[in-house]
């Protein structure tokens, strides 16, 4: 082959190396990029990107965030397709570019999980003392792919080639916490706690993302459930049906934490909310008290500007367990971690100071259940209502 011929195999290995690169080095990486550009929007003591009315000053009830539905919004000017990745774009086989970043990876590195579904796209937040309104469009999720795992895709190409090298795509980003100036969609991350009322004990779900399942966040631990805000299925009549956090929170707990499929048959008919069975107990605890469920507030990574909204669910003991009686170990996305207890068995993640340090300070956590954490436990008397003399045991010296 001539010198000046494009070579589509050693283009597309190149991108192979980078990405492979990208998901073995996350967490360095997200450090580097904090360290190198101090950014304006940062939640104080935690990794994570948000304006400062996107954090609750307290814990907020799931039940008082309100949701606004705006499917006519106009689209971004951003969409991946810019010419300033031109710079990294990988050729196909018959020497042309691809145009998203999206299109690459399902070519050249798919994960197992990878489908461009519905979504709904964050357009605004607004802040209130009672809770706070989000306004929701619609979108798609290779709308994170091209936008989010390409600017992180050119940051750690960068890495690779030395410090002065220009990020064009990231700049054409800007100030990654403006809504209006890419399409956003977000995530539901949520802590699930499950805590013994009579000790004060409390202990949480840990998950460990598989970079060979997830296209985002892979090598990395997080909280679990975590799942895309997005209707149960791309047929019309699941856009308003699922349009609630509860119900996106629920269908995660039954698929992550209970290996349940994510097929509802809400390809023929909306999902029966009310008649699912997981629904009505966690329903019912909620009304009793055993299940509480908190909004936190919402922020982006630093590295990708992947966006999380931050929720806890603490249920008691007895309702875990007998909830969660068949917890798997093992999902679609990666794999639930524990600590081994004295009897040798997997067990959680004790929710204590030493816990929550120790993993947001020097484990490859990713920033959104890093700064959860955080949060979560700068509230917890709140969020477990501890009895006076439990305080110690629940990890407060």
């Amino acid at each position: 082959m001539a010198d000046d011929q494009p070579n589509p195999s050693a283009s597309s290995e190149q991108w192979r190396r980078v990405r492979a690169f990208l998901n073995d080095h996350r967490f360095a990486l997200t450090r580097r990029v904090l360290a190198e550009n101090s950014p304006e929007h940062l939640v104080p003591g935690t990794p994570l990107l948000a304006r400062q009315h996107w954090i609750a000053e307290q814990p907020v009830p799931l039940e008082r965030v309100r949701l606004r539905w705006q499917p006519d919004a106009p689209a971004t000017g951003l969409d991946g397709g810019e010419v300033e990745l031109d710079h990294m774009r990988p050729q196909r086989g018959d020497g042309t570019p691809y145009r998203y970043y999206a299109d690459a990876v399902r070519d050249l590195a798919r994960p197992g999980l990878f489908e461009n579904r519905s979504c709904y796209r964050l357009l605004e937040v607004e802040a209130c003392a009672t809770g706070p309104t989000l306004t929701f469009g619609r979108g798609q999720y290779f709308d994170v792919v091209n936008v989010c795992e390409a600017a992180a895709h050119e940051y750690a190409a960068a890495a690779l080639s030395g410090p002065d090298r220009y990020t064009p795509f990231r700049s054409a980003i800007g100030d990654p916490t403006d809504l209006a100036r890419r399409p956003v969609m977000a995530a539901t991350s949520t802590l699930t706690i499950r805590h013994d009322r009579r000790t004060g004990d409390a202990e949480f779900v840990l998950h460990w993302r598989d970079p060979a399942k997830v296209a985002s966040g892979g090598g990395l631990y997080q909280v679990m459930p975590v799942g895309m805000f997005q209707p149960s299925h791309d047929a019309p009549w699941n856009e308003v049906n699922d349009f609630d956090l509860w119900h996106s929170i629920l269908r995660e707990l039954s698929e992550e934490l209970l290996g349940n499929s994510e097929d509802y048959g809400s390809d023929t008919a909306p999902i029966d909310y009310a008649a699912w069975p997981l629904n009505q107990t966690l329903a019912a605890a909620r009304e009793a008290g055993s299940l509480r469920v908190f909004w936190l507030g919402l922020g982006m990574d630093p590295l990708t500007f992947v966006t999380d909204m931050l929720t806890v669910a603490v249920f008691d003991a007895d309702l875990f367990d007998e909830t969660f009686q068949r917890i798997v170990s093992t999902n679609d996305e990666g794999h639930r971690v524990g600590l081994e207890d004295a009897r040798g068995r997997s067990a959680g993640i004790p929710f204590t100071a030493e816990q929550v340090d120790r993993l947001t300070g020097t484990e490859p956590m990713q920033p959104a259940g890093a700064t959860l954490l955080r949060l979560a436990w700068k509230h917890r008397r709140t969020l477990l209502r501890f009895p006076d003399d439990a305080v110690h045991r629940a990890g407060e010296q």
